[in-house]
């Protein structure tokens, strides 16, 4: 789990973004299509045209950190506004992180087994 300090948000860039990217394009798209500063400390995720992958970038003080989650089995709950960006709750982000429903928690997979 990514250690999020009290006060930082996370926002949700809306739509789909081509998993190719890495910091700096994802930078780009958080200062053009969200006007917003990726070194703010603020959480700012992505989600791939599929579903599956999710990708996450922080600016912790320090430096660039870029998170990235793939789901093995179903896919990230995503809002379904066009373009802009939504902000959730870091309780939230625990739920999105984990597969499960961020709106209303509740598991949407969970494995059996091993292998």
């Amino acid at each position: 789990m990514i250690p999020v300090p009290s006060g930082v948000r996370v926002w949700l860039a809306t739509g789909h973004v081509d998993m190719r990217k890495g910091f700096p394009g994802l930078s780009l798209m958080v200062q053009e299509v969200l006007k917003r500063d990726p070194n703010s400390g603020h959480l700012f995720c992505f989600r791939g045209r599929r579903g599956d992958l999710l990708k996450i970038i922080w600016h912790d003080g320090q430096g660039a950190c870029l998170y990235t989650k793939r789901l093995e089995r179903g896919r990230f709950l995503w809002p379904s506004v066009a373009d802009g960006a939504v902000t959730i709750s870091p309780a939230q982000l625990g739920y999105l992180l984990s597969g499960i429903d961020w709106r209303a928690p509740q598991e949407t997979w969970r494995p059996t087994s091993v292998g």
